[in-house]
């Protein structure tokens, strides 16, 4: 069984900016329902999900997150003539933002990141670095009065197969959301899944702190989307400060900058994909972060690791993923987890 793109399409299109998760939430919801032993939903907003396994013994009780949230916008005033000031959520480069198309609120009004024209700024002004301040959303005259100062924003990029390629706005992380989807409906008997699907990743891991508390797990992983630095170096060289690539296979972490996982957990990943034939690679430790960060440190301490499919342009209007790297992230995920034993994280 591998995971749906109608499912991931579905998701990718649906806004769910951090803070405002509600429709993502409910697709999630009506998805693992028939499926999960326990669902509830936390103060925060997360959907927790448990799926208790069949086998004998004491079975591993596994923590694994995918955040639900995006990068956008919340429009912060009035308005004048369907211009609105708007405030960034999450990690966006203000530079990538004139002229791009938005969807905004509830209903999904129509509008667009506007700027002055390049052709009419003065010397100075095109050399200054532009800001969020600087730029208005605009929805036009006559949809002014159809939203307001609070309402929630995102990019408007539908999602699209291209080739063997996946592009939409939010694949960070719908890919995770879905993989974790097709997870609890397909859950291997060996381990009791503890499904979590947090609010605000994007913002500062802020759902995942209060999901681990409360699920209390023996270890977890977090299934994420990872930025792919892999396009050719400015001076026409080969890369090789990558991270990671796009076609290599679903990447492991060894460490980023909130987190040094498992080595355990690390090695056990590893094997698993050499043994399943499948292809990964090593997220090279740096920056970033996912929601293994805010899990590894609650309760009495929680081993962790990150498994994420590698894209390109995150926190962009359009984000690129290759399918094969997605299915290779459920598969190895699915078969880590049919081959986890207890114990296998105590101290060396």
């Amino acid at each position: 069984m591998l995971p749906s793109l109608s499912l991931l399409e579905k998701l990718c299109n649906t806004a769910g900016v951090s803070g405002d998760e509600g429709a993502v939430r409910r697709i999630v919801l009506e998805a693992i329902r028939p499926h999960a032993d326990e669902v509830t939903v936390d103060a925060m907003g997360s959907v927790l999900a448990v799926k208790r396994g069949s086998r004998g013994g004491k079975r591993p009780r596994v923590m694994v997150a995918a955040h639900m949230d995006e990068v956008g916008f919340m429009l912060t005033d009035k308005g004048k003539d369907g211009l609105f000031r708007f405030g960034v959520v999450g990690g966006i480069d203000p530079r990538i933002l004139p002229g791009k198309a938005v969807r905004v609120g509830e209903k999904g009004i129509p509008g667009v990141i506007g700027a002055k024209p390049i052709h009419l700024t003065t010397r100075d002004e095109g050399k200054r670095v532009i800001k969020v301040e600087d730029l208005r959303i605009d929805v036009g005259p006559e949809n002014k009065d159809k939203v307001k100062g609070g309402d929630w924003a995102v990019f408007d990029t539908p999602f699209e197969q291209i080739g063997p390629s996946l592009r939409a706005k939010a694949l960070d992380d719908r890919l995770g959301v879905a993989n974790l989807i097709t997870l609890l409906q397909d859950a291997p008997p060996e381990v009791d899944l503890l499904a979590a699907f947090t609010v605000q990743e994007e913002v500062g891991l802020r759902g995942a702190f209060a999901a681990a508390y409360a699920l209390a797990p023996d270890l977890a992983i977090a299934v994420d989307c990872t930025p792919a630095y892999d396009q050719p170096a400015w001076d026409g060289e080969e890369n090789t400060r990558y991270n990671t690539r796009l076609g290599y296979g679903p990447a492991i972490y060894v460490a980023d900058r909130r987190t040094i996982s498992h080595p355990a957990l690390v090695r056990h990943l590893a094997e698993t994909a050499e043994a399943e034939g499948i292809p990964y690679q090593y997220r090279q430790p740096g920056g970033g972060s996912t929601d293994a960060g805010a899990i590894f440190h609650r309760r009495e301490g929680i081993p962790v690791v990150s498994l994420s499919t590698p894209g390109r342009y995150l926190h962009t209007p359009a984000s690129i993923a290759r399918l094969e790297d997605w299915y290779n992230t459920y598969r190895l995920l699915r078969a880590a987890l049919a081959r986890m034993e207890g114990g296998m994280v105590n101290a060396e």
